[in-house]
């Protein structure tokens, strides 16, 4: 017999003490065991759990990148490599374009699902040795071991992916980013790198985006000259330092004035009269430009109420920022200013940018839809400077397209700035849109718009922006200049002011 079996045989044969004895010796053992097991479960689960923490702690929870905290030690240890003449070390600072209306729009889900696919192709790109890191919102920052040269080459190549549609809850979505470069120690200490490659991404955005910028030391100059212009700004409209000019449109064939745009200025104390390509980027990234457009639209609509009262009746166009248009009360403050001044919703255009109209968000749509409904006239302004869906057109409730200048400028250097115009205005025209060209400089532009079938024209051929007094003056021929202009008599009567209602 087996040494196990015999000794198994001897303990069933044992006395009734020693078994019980043995039986208790096995339970103990087996709870020992399973307590064992049980600490080395906990033990276990523990251990995930502090991975879990420490990876919250260094790891975006969305994207799955390394936070700030984690990507500054990367930096430090790029840094002490690079100082040891183990190779090149660029920082470059990416930052989405236009991603806010789209997180508004469409909701954090969408934008959400398009914040993960973009770290995917930063690190897909940036593999296998590089950092992507996002840190914050809808900026992400990469170290690669590359010199300025390549960094920039790599900079493209982001630009390029992020470029690429997003697949996003059964949308189809575009957007495009904006790159700033540091290359070190070139364009920044360790102490200063991030934020002169931030710097740089942010003077591409108010560039317009869609771009790479390597840091130069005066864009620190700029930075420090913006935020005083800002704190300058916040103070404009209670130092009544913005006004509107006004710009004619001319009818195309009669070359009768038909209205007028509304222009905005800001006549600075210091600095003189500061561009609107400069301040209106900084009321749109500092939150000013709401409170901005409301004070245009009441301007608008008094100074249309002051020229009736001159005989003037004129059909003025402000214009409405993509801001604006996704603020609940515009429709109603547009209403308001309206009414207060007896003015008709006919005789006030919003011209609002394709970009922003072409958004086709349910804000955006919903907000066509008020101004619709409370019978204002909707241009598009910049038209053919855009991706635009012709599906979409069709259902937004325009009056007009406003041909982007630069296709008016191009005119006499080519074809295809020609049929480029050609198919706006007959498209526009089979939608039963009017078309105006914007930037008319010459009489040849003038004419070869005309023979395309614009209806409307406006720029300096005609008649520069100018005050409301002197856009008064300018009607009634009182002005000093030779001006080869008429009003319609629907527009302007000297001898008979109009009635409030008209």
């Amino acid at each position: 017999m087996a040494p196990l079996a015999t000794d198994l045989f001897s303990l069933l044969h044992s006395d009734a003490s020693t078994w019980l004895l043995s039986a208790t010796v096995l339970g103990a053992l087996a709870q020992l065991w399973r307590a064992e097991r049980a600490r080395s479960q906990l033990r276990r689960r523990l251990s995930a759990a502090n991975s879990r923490l420490d990876q919250a702690h260094t790891h975006d929870s969305l994207t799955g990148l390394i936070l700030r905290d984690g990507f500054e030690s990367e930096l430090d240890r790029a840094v002490a490599a690079c100082d040891s003449g183990r190779g090149a070390l660029a920082l470059l600072c990416v930052g989405l374009d236009n991603f806010r209306p789209l997180n508004d729009g469409y909701g954090h889900r969408v934008g959400d699902a398009v914040l993960v696919e973009v770290g995917q192709r930063l690190s897909a790109l940036a593999a296998p040795h590089g950092v992507v890191s996002r840190l914050g919102g809808d900026e992400f920052a990469l170290l690669l071991a590359l010199p300025l040269a390549a960094a920039c080459e790599a900079a493209q190549q982001i630009l390029q992916s992020l470029q690429q549609p997003y697949a996003a809850e059964g949308l189809n979505l575009r957007l495009g980013a904006s790159v700033g470069i540091a290359a070190y120690p070139e364009q920044g200490s360790r102490p200063r790198l991030l934020a002169n490659a931030s710097m740089a991404m942010r003077t591409v955005k108010l560039g317009g985006g869609g771009a790479h910028a390597c840091y130069h030391p005066a864009m620190s100059v700029d930075v420090r000259e913006q935020a005083e212009l800002v704190q300058d700004l916040r103070q404009a409209l209670a130092r009544r330092e913005l006004q509107l000019y006004y710009q004619p449109k001319i009818d195309a064939r009669s070359l009768q004035v038909t209205g007028a745009e509304a222009l905005l200025r800001w006549q600075h104390p210091r600095r003189g009269m500061v561009s609107p390509a400069v301040f209106v980027p900084l009321a749109e990234r500092y939150g000013l430009i709401v409170e901005i457009g409301r004070w245009v639209i009441e301007e608008a609509c008094r100074q249309a109420a002051e020229w009736r009262e001159q005989g003037l009746r004129m059909r003025v166009a402000i214009n409405i920022s993509g801001h604006q248009l996704r603020h609940d009360d515009l429709v109603d403050h547009l209403q308001a200013m309206l009414e207060r001044h007896g003015i008709r919703p006919q005789r006030l255009t919003c011209e609002i940018t394709e970009t922003v109209a072409m958004e086709d968000t349910g804000v955006t749509r919903a907000a066509f839809e008020r101004l619709r409904q409370a019978g204002l006239r909707v241009s598009i302004d910049d038209f053919g400077t855009g991706h635009s869906s012709l599906a979409t057109l069709r259902r937004l409730p325009a009056a007009e397209l406003k041909i982007d200048r630069a296709f008016v400028s191009d005119l006499a250097s080519g074809e295809r700035a020609t049929t480029i115009v050609q198919t706006i205005v007959q498209m526009a025209h089979q939608l039963g849109l009017r078309v105006v060209a914007e930037g008319v400089e010459t009489t040849s532009q003038r004419d070869q718009l005309v023979a395309l079938g614009c209806d409307e024209l406006q720029g300096y051929l005609f008649a520069k922006p100018m005050t409301a007094v002197a856009l008064a003056l300018w009607a009634g021929g009182d002005d000093d200049g030779h001006v080869d202009r008429a009003f319609r008599p629907s527009l302007f009567d000297p001898t008979a002011p109009a009635e409030l209602s008209s």
